[in-house]
């Protein structure tokens, strides 16, 4: 799993978690699954129907529309996700986090039929690989990647966090703050983090700043960081 880092209109630094190559082959595999199933069951209703040929063709590519519109109609409307992209918890975002528009997903849709249909995904795993950032094709043309949004339980997913020995604190203020309320502070901020949530680190700045009565020039992602750690040191002290 490949992490790029992203610099906002905000000047907010976020890293991202490119999905890995495997997640979305089994997304892949999920969604082709999905739409079979899917075109077979339109099959089985038009047998069953009492209509001669020429109308039964018309109906059904009338039917399989959903099936043949299913990543761009699904990416649209579920934020990024389709079926198996929502089970493997992966998503497509803009290369800056940001969420991708009805025109990016269009434009990974149309591509696909060069990446992965007409060359049954080779193309779309070689680009993933030697271009990095997890875009094939499609989404180098749309500007786009595709994240994982899986959590990983590690050291720094609970409160503590690690310090170096020769960790220097900036500001005595944090320790107003009760144990409780800088968790709610930690998550609030992995998440937003995780999720490119950038008005959420915004907002976690703000008051921080107004509860401790702090005055910084320090981008507000960093910030935020620093305040995490010093609480941290201050508290490991006691």
């Amino acid at each position: 799993m490949e992490q790029f880092q992203i610099e906002t209109a905000q000047n907010i630094s976020i890293s991202q978690n490119t999905a890995h190559l495997g997640d979305r082959m089994l997304a892949y595999i999920i969604d082709s699954f999905v739409i079979g199933i899917y075109i077979i069951l339109s099959i089985l209703l038009l047998v069953s129907m009492d209509i001669d040929f020429q109308d039964m063709w018309a109906l059904y590519l009338l039917l399989n529309l959903p099936a043949f519109l299913y990543y761009v109609l699904l990416e649209t409307f579920m934020n990024g996700k389709t079926i198996g992209k929502s089970l493997m918890n992966i998503r497509v975002v803009k290369i800056d986090g940001s969420k991708p528009n009805f025109a990016s997903y269009f434009v990974r849709w149309i591509l696909r039929i060069v990446d992965v249909v007409l060359t049954s995904g080779g193309l779309a795993v070689l680009t993933i690989l030697v271009r990095g950032k997890g875009q094939r094709i499609g989404d180098m043309a749309a500007g786009t990647t595709v994240i994982s949004e899986k959590k990983r339980i590690r050291l720094k997913d609970t409160l503590l966090r690690e310090l170096p020995t020769d960790y220097q604190p900036r500001f005595p203020q944090v320790t107003i703050f009760k144990d409780s309320e800088m968790q709610t502070i930690k998550e609030l901020y992995d998440t937003a983090r995780r999720n490119g949530d950038h008005q959420v680190i915004l907002r976690l700045d703000s008051q921080i700043k107004k509860v401790a009565d702090i005055t910084s020039d320090i981008k507000p992602f960093e910030f935020v960081d620093i305040i995490i750690k010093d609480y941290n040191f201050y508290t490991q002290q006691l």
